[in-house]
């Protein structure tokens, strides 16, 4: 069977969900969506389609909001979706990815999952010990086992409900949205700066050029953050907070993994 999972990253949490889940599967294609032009059609050929992306404050990062609108799903098969969350929201997340599916086809998601990783929102918190997040992944292998048995099976599942998570939905997602795009305008960048090129590299949204060497942004950030969390000279801030807080990626996408969404 073909199988065609399409997936968004900023620091590798969600390339590492969907790389497990295209291993268990076998003859899969993974395609990264920063790979796809923002006008280009999605009507992908396949038995089973999934997507896999991270939670952004209760709802979808932008460029996955994007894709949904536009993801024909006529000549796909079985339809899942995987995201993965640091604090909360996926019952909202997978809603709304389900939602903006059925205004291209009334039949949606046949099954939507979420797996909790180490949340990488520098901008707001420290990252979490290395104990808990080897719990995490741990976890989260468990949990994976189970996910691929129901979409290895084509098994149909209702998507889970909050109505808690729906209600701070309505509150925090559409401030995310007006405040994303232009989240970059605060990031700095430091005379600790190697002009190596990496922020620009693996920046998902192609938001970063380098203007004599030092990164300039441009207004379509995705607030992956993962210029900040990816720099090796640690050089980029968002304001002092960032400065105190260690990185974090995770450890099991090496960096060339990255840099290869923007292909």
């Amino acid at each position: 069977m073909k199988n065609v999972i399409y997936y968004f990253t900023g620091t590798g949490n969600s390339l590492a969900i969907a790389k497990k889940i295209a291993a268990a599967l076998g003859e899969c294609e993974l395609v990264p969506l920063s790979s796809l032009t923002a006008a280009q059609k999605i009507a992908p050929v396949a038995d089973r389609v999934g997507i896999v992306c991270p939670v952004y404050f209760l709802g979808l990062p932008l460029m996955v909001a994007e894709f949904a609108g536009r993801f024909d799903r006529s000549q796909a098969g079985y339809t899942f979706a995987v995201v993965t969350y640091g604090g909360s929201g996926s019952e909202p997340t997978l809603r709304q990815l389900d939602a903006a599916m059925k205004k291209q086809d009334s039949r949606g998601l046949d099954a939507g999952f979420s797996v909790k990783m180490p949340g990488n929102y520098i901008l707001m918190y420290d990252p979490l010990s290395k104990e808990t997040c080897d719990n995490l992944f741990a976890a989260a292998k468990q949990q994976l086992a189970e996910i691929v048995s129901v979409i290895g099976k084509s098994e149909h599942k209702p998507l889970p409900r909050s109505l808690a998570g729906s209600l701070i939905h309505t509150i925090a997602y559409p401030w995310f949205v007006s405040h994303a795009r232009t989240k970059s305008r605060e990031f700095t960048v430091s005379d600790a700066c190697t002009s190596c090129g990496t922020c620009a590299a693996i920046c998902p949204a192609d938001n970063i050029e380098l203007v004599e060497g030092r990164p300039v942004w441009k207004d379509r950030c995705e607030v992956c953050v993962g210029c900040i969390q990816l720099c090796p000279a640690q050089a980029i801030q968002a304001g002092p907070k960032t400065a105190q807080r260690s990185r974090y990626h995770n450890p099991e996408i090496a960096l060339a993994e990255l840099k290869k969404t923007r292909q």
